[in-house]
């Protein structure tokens, strides 16, 4: 492992990954059948201290700090289900992550403790049906009514949103200030207005993606998440730890992939000898294997950059764009070498196949990332 982790990290890489071998790795085809999951699988995740990692003691976290949450990341990813490690990434990497940061103390109290200890279930609310990457382009609107802001409009692709008990929204409080008119606020699921309704979906599909609509919805002063107008640059805040995460889960994910790839080539025999064996395959892998490290190493370089302080733009653009790529690549290769059984329901390399395909499209498509490296650079 890389020596951004201590023997301290790698003892709770044990302990989680021994959680999820044991307890959520083997469900994974059923929940994928049900699409669902068991809500109390939050409750046990936080009852073990998983939600906390990056969250300190006093508000209801288990630290010690970001590099922890880092390692709940990475074995997460070896669930197999794309939808159940989403679904718990969301909640502690998203809706958590946003209270924590622009939330008052009692916010914390109200919503973050409890979503912690994983009694209850954060969703962000922030792509719409006509914009996504484009976050300046949102429609919701909120407009003060006295102490009160009454929201309108809709949000869709939203993880966790159709079971959620509450949504950090996104909304424009200045529909003509641009960049600075937007505002987040939380929403509690039981708030007269307000609507939840679930989407299916080619992957993810224990994943309760939603989609949600907001009528005339009242919320108070106090449910407003940091200051009016700072909403945008709250957003751009958390885009490098949300991408960083999708960079990490998709690198252990392709290594699963890989790895459970490779056991089938070594298993499956043609022409008398196994298929990983023929020269062919053998190059193929050898060149899955090189690309995953140097994808760990791009990763791993900007989350060096991220937890020293930095604001690694470009390094998390590259990782979070190269990464997903890959991950789908490497499960398209896993298809091909089980053959046949790789398009039955029944093999779980169409699983992976259907999961990693949101990868280049969630958090920032694939090309909006290229756009941000080649700012970067100045073009």
């Amino acid at each position: 492992m890389s020596d951004l982790f201590t023997p301290e990290h790698e003892q709770l890489r044990a302990s989680v990954r021994s959680f999820v071998t044991k307890e959520l790795a083997p469900h994974a085809e059923q929940w994928d059948r049900d699409e669902s999951f068991p809500r109390e699988i939050f409750e046990r995740v936080g009852e073990l201290g998983y939600f906390g990692m990056k969250y300190p003691e006093e508000i209801g976290g288990s630290g010690p700090d970001a590099l922890a949450d880092v390692v709940v990341i990475e074995e997460f990813a070896r669930i197999g289900s794309g939808g159940v490690s989403a679904a718990l990434g969301a909640h502690k990497d998203l809706a958590c992550l946003y209270i924590y940061n622009f939330g008052t103390p009692e916010q914390h109290e109200r919503w973050l403790r409890p979503s912690l200890e994983g009694k209850a279930i954060g969703a962000l609310g922030v792509t719409e049906p006509d914009a996504g990457s484009d976050v300046a382009g949102l429609r919701t609107t909120a407009r003060a009514d006295g102490n009160d802001w009454i929201i309108d409009g809709s949000k869709t692709f939203i993880t966790n949103g159709a079971w959620a008990d509450y949504v950090v929204v996104a909304a424009k409080t200045d529909p003509d200030a641009g960049h600075s008119g937007l505002t987040l606020f939380v929403v509690d699921k039981d708030t007269p207005g307000f609507e939840a309704r679930r989407i299916r979906m080619l992957g993810w599909r224990p994943s309760q993606t939603g989609e949600l609509s907001f009528s005339g919805v009242r919320v108070p002063d106090s449910h407003r998440l940091g200051e009016i107008g700072g909403g945008f640059y709250a957003i751009m805040r958390n885009f490098a730890w949300e991408r960083l995460c999708m960079a990490l889960g998709a690198v252990a994910g392709a290594t699963r992939t890989y790895e459970m790839a490779k056991n089938y080539a070594l298993e499956r025999e043609a022409f008398g000898r196994p298929v990983g064996k023929f020269q062919v395959w053998r190059h193929r892998f050898a060149d899955m294997a090189t690309r995953i490290e140097a994808a760990r190493a791009l990763t791993y370089r900007a989350l060096r950059a991220y937890v020293e302080g930095e604001d690694p733009i470009r390094e998390v653009a590259m990782a979070k764009l190269y990464t997903n790529d890959l991950a789908f690549q490497v499960a398209d290769e896993c298809v091909q070498i089980h053959g046949g059984y790789g398009y039955m329901m029944e093999f779980p390399a169409q699983r992976a196949w259907r999961d990693t395909r949101l990868g280049p499209i969630g958090g920032g498509t694939s090309e909006i990332m290229k756009e941000i490296i080649g700012k970067t650079y100045g073009l």
